[in-house]
């Protein structure tokens, strides 16, 4: 079977998360992905010197797997905010939630959601907003 493909119909696709598997001149085995949609939550929060300990993006991503395990496919910053007057640091991180068997309903997902906000509090010192 051609890169370890079992279903033809994928030579077909025009879904990036396929094409970006392949270069020319390359043989890859695929890697397959989910046909369900993803779901997303963020999370921001002040970090710094005056919340806590220091934060560091990859103790986020390991509280959030832990918390979460396989239904996370991604934690990236989105966005940054330095306030104005007391110069303290924002993170807004987007966690994409996706089950490679099933879609994932919006209350199971918020269940999570308040699980991994309360585990980050607890673990990163972290002061959520």
């Amino acid at each position: 079977v051609l890169f370890s493909i079992l279903d033809i119909r994928l030579f077909w696709s025009e879904d990036e998360r396929f094409h970006s598997q392949f270069r020319s001149g390359e043989i890859v085995t695929f890697e397959p992905y989910s046909k369900y949609p993803a779901c997303f939550k963020d999370i921001s929060f002040w970090t710094g010197d005056d919340v806590g300990k220091p934060f560091h993006p990859n103790d986020l991503n390991e509280v959030v797997r832990d918390v979460a395990g396989d239904l996370v496919e991604r934690v990236e910053l989105v966005d940054t905010f330095v306030h104005p007057k007391t110069k303290r640091l924002s993170n807004c991180f987007r966690i994409s939630y996706r089950s490679m068997d099933r879609s994932l309903t919006n209350e199971e997902i918020d269940l999570l959601q308040n699980e991994v906000r309360t585990v980050v509090s607890e673990k990163l010192g972290v002061e959520l907003r």
